[in-house]
C-alpha cells in the first residue's frame, strides 16, 4: 500500500497533519462558529414562533373586538330606534296636547268674539233706543204741538218699547 501511496504522490506523514489539521479546525469551527450559529438560528426560531403565537392571539382577539363592536353597534342601534320611537311618540302627543289647546283656545276666541258682538249689538240697541227715544218725543211734540217738557215720559217709554218689539 505504501506503493500505491508513493505511486499517487501522497505523503502519508503530510496526509496524517493534514488529518491532524482538519480535525483542529472542526472542533474550532464548530466551538467559536458553529455553536453561536446554532444557537443564533435556535433564538430566531424562537422568536419566529413567539411573534406567530402572538399573531394568532392578536387575530383571536381582532375577532374578539370585531364581534363586540358589531353588538355595541347592534346595542346602539336598536337604542337610537328606541329613542326615535319615543321621540314620535312624544311629537305625536304634543301635537295633540297643541291642536288641543288651538281649539280650545279658537274656541275661547269665538267666545270672546261672540260677547263683542254681543256687546256692541248691545250698545248699537242702545244708541238706536236712545235715538227712538228722541225722534218718538219730537213726534209727539210735532203731533201734540206741545212743549217737550209736558210730554208724558210714560208715553214715550210704552212707545219706545212698542218699537223695541215690533218685527
Amino acid at each position: 500500500m505504501s506503493e500505491l501511496f508513493h505511486n499517487l504522490g501522497i505523503d502519508w506523514k503530510l496526509l496524517l497533519s493534514q488529518a491532524v489539521n482538519f480535525g483542529l479546525l472542526i472542533i474550532a469551527l464548530r466551538a467559536f462558529a458553529y455553536k453561536p450559529l446554532v444557537a443564533l438560528l435556535n433564538e430566531r426560531r424562537a422568536k419566529i414562533e413567539e411573534g406567530l403565537t402572538k399573531a394568532k392571539e392578536a387575530d383571536v382577539r381582532l375577532g374578539e373586538a370585531n364581534l363586540l363592536a358589531k353588538t355595541r353597534v347592534k346595542e346602539a342601534e336598536e337604542e337610537a330606534l328606541l329613542i326615535l320611537k319615543n321621540t314620535e311618540y312624544e311629537a305625536k302627543t304634543l301635537e295633540g296636547t297643541l291642536a288641543a289647546k288651538a281649539h280650545e283656545k279658537e274656541a275661547v276666541m269665538m267666545r270672546e268674539a261672540e260677547e263683542r258682538a254681543k256687546a256692541k249689538g248691545a250698545e248699537v240697541e242702545a244708541a238706536f233706543a236712545k235715538e227712538t227715544v228722541a225722534i218718538v218725543r219730537a213726534a209727539l211734540v210735532k203731533t201734540v204741538e206741545l212743549s217737550p217738557d209736558a210730554v208724558d215720559e210714560a208715553l214715550i217709554k210704552k212707545a219706545v218699547v212698542a218699537v223695541k218689539h215690533a218685527p
